[in-house]
């Protein structure tokens, strides 16, 4: 049976980075709730369609999402979901759904998680996301250009932290309970997070 893999955490984590390694290390299909419903935007369903709320500017809610998803996860064999649930009704949603192999969580501190988001700086010119402490670019050029995006603001961030906190902690703590959750160290180098992620994987009996 293929691996089913759920990464958990909050934004500045690392699960964006880490899904993207596992994904083609494991040959997985990388699942986000954003490419999702952008790949399904005219699916219809007994919410209405996708596109219907995203055109609208509004906030797609929960039965139209664990649709879309389930419907994602139904065409992949193997899978690292990111972004998805976020929040414990979803959560429940997906355990009627699937057996995860593991629902792994990058444990980071709050003061990590705003460094990391508030020191992004953005390419406006070819989308490459660049971080003030430790990666910047050597071209001169693309050093000029480079901004901050709106959502990366310190009073931003700590309202997307917030809104993490009431929304998906609950998620966190229903793997915990159910025996799912792994926890990672997420402040460790990405290549470490990524060879602990690996090492529960592979540990796993139910791994193909």
């Amino acid at each position: 049976m293929s691996n089913r893999i759920l990464l958990l955490g909050a934004p500045g984590a690392g699960k964006g980075t880490q899904s993207k390694r596992l994904a083609d290390a494991y040959g997985l299909e990388h699942i986000t709730t954003g490419d999702a419903l952008r790949a399904n935007k005219d699916m219809e369903t007994d919410y209405g369609t996708p596109r219907e709320y995203m055109d609208a500017g509004e906030l797609v809610p929960d039965g139209l999402v664990n649709e879309i998803v389930d419907a994602a996860l139904a065409d992949a064999d193997g899978f690292v979901l990111d972004g998805y649930p976020r929040n414990l009704s979803q959560a429940e949603y997906l355990s009627e759904q699937t057996d995860l192999t593991a629902a792994i969580f990058l444990d980071v501190g709050e003061d990590e998680l705003v460094r990391r988001l508030t020191g992004r700086r953005l390419d406006p010119e070819t989308g490459e996301i660049y971080h003030v402490e430790f990666n910047m670019p050597e071209d001169e050029a693309i050093l000029e250009r480079l901004e901050q995006r709106d959502d990366d603001t310190e009073e931003v961030v700590t309202d997307r932290l917030e809104v993490y906190y009431e929304n998906t902690e609950p998620v966190i703590e229903h793997y915990r309970e159910t025996g799912d959750l792994i926890e990672v160290d997420g402040e460790a180098h990405p290549d470490e997070v990524f060879e602990r992620i690996s090492e529960v994987i592979d540990e796993d009996p139910t791994d193909a």
